[in-house]
């Protein structure tokens, strides 16, 4: 398979930047995701590394060969689409051969890689099945049984999921893990606004914001220390709660004295001396919330709605904010706790759970 390199990489449509300084190494092996908001230039990206959209400057490389001037059939690219794009008139087993067909391949060869896909994806007894004969999900096996036939550098696949309802993508996005275990030497880069599947798929997540890259690191590495306020609500659900606050305590261990709590609660974050006094963002995810009824919290207020969802009780508070403004804040508790909707509640954060942000940059990524 193939390291790729994206250095510099710009996207432009006349005037408007819509990437700009992508910088990027893609090992051998490793199962890259795009993740971000809508517009933010994921299925764009995908597209120039396929060479579907042209690279306004910088440079795309492939084991060491630019690509950013070779046609989209010469780079080595298989690509899985969001729409299944089968050919209603051909067989499962047509479907997969097509290019191989196109390239000339040998009958043998043919066989050989369509009966390998197959097996790989548990696609054996459809092969002479259309594919209005399938279901979403075996399509959309098909699909990517097409790409992988084609023994490419690298694995492209936009959205590929996104078609299929509630069951079905769990159910997929399991064969994909287990596809990638069969196929450890594979480059894979995928695209979704799913937080699950990047979760559960990506050896690495790379996190798209502001026409550039928020963040790059494993799905722990982005959940346990988001380098900013943006991936720290991106990244988990629901988002990480954001109060004021105020660093009243620096070094090793952080003092913060919260803007809706009182008294004071500590982080595990370090601070600097001439952070004493700043005002801060402090997060703590609704998972990492324990009620409490020391004097020293983070949030107090009324429980707005509950959520009773068997294994965990969710908890929505209104917090004020400077004006007419509310934010929501959210807690998560283990377990069922009844009666809590209407009354007045405590929340903190144990000192490893509690993230500090200034000027909207983590406090550890200084």
């Amino acid at each position: 398979m193939a390291d790729l390199i994206l250095k510099d990489v710009v996207k432009s449509y006349g005037d408007v930047n819509v990437l700009k300084d992508i910088n990027l190494d893609i090992e051998t092996g490793e199962l890259i995701v795009f993740v971000g908001p809508s517009g933010c230039g994921k299925s764009t990206l995908l597209r120039m590394i396929a060479g579907l959209e042209k690279i306004t400057d910088g440079t795309l490389s492939i084991d060491g060969q630019v690509m950013n001037d070779v046609p989209p059939a010469q780079r080595g690219i298989a690509m899985v689409f969001q729409t299944y794009a089968l050919y209603p008139h051909m067989t499962v087993r047509d479907n997969m051969a097509f290019a191989l067909n196109i390239a000339g391949k040998s009958k043998d060869e043919i066989n050989a890689a369509v009966g390998g896909a197959a097996e790989k994806l548990q696609l054996g007894p459809y092969l002479d099945r259309l594919p209005k004969e399938l279901s979403g999900g075996q399509r959309q096996r098909v699909a990517i049984g097409r790409a992988i036939v084609r023994d490419p550098k690298v694995y492209l696949f936009d959205e590929p999921l996104s078609n299929l309802d509630a069951a079905l993508r769990v159910a997929t996005r399991i064969e994909i893990a287990q596809l990638k275990e069969q196929m450890p030497d594979s480059t894979m880069i995928y695209v979704t606004h799913d937080q699950v599947e990047a979760m559960t798929l990506a050896s690495r997540i790379v996190v798209l914001a502001n026409r550039g890259i928020a963040q790059v690191g494993s799905p722990l590495e982005l959940y346990e220390r988001p380098r900013n306020t943006f991936v720290a609500q991106f990244i988990g659900s629901p988002a990480m709660n954001l109060l004021g606050g105020k660093i009243v305590g620096t070094g090793d261990i952080t003092t913060l004295e919260l803007a809706d709590g009182a008294g004071q609660i500590t982080s595990n974050y370090p601070s600097r001396s001439e952070d004493m006094g700043a005002e801060v963002q402090v997060g703590i995810r609704p998972e990492d919330m324990i009620a409490t009824e020391d004097d020293n919290y983070a949030f107090a207020g009324k429980v707005d709605i509950t959520e009773a969802l068997g294994e965990v009780t969710q908890l929505y508070f209104s917090a004020p904010r400077p004006g007419e403004d509310t934010d929501t804040v959210i807690a998560k508790l283990h377990g069922i706790h009844r009666g809590l909707r209407g009354q007045h509640v405590k929340m903190t954060g144990a000192p490893d759970k509690v993230h500090v942000f200034r000027d909207g940059i983590s406090l550890h990524h200084r």
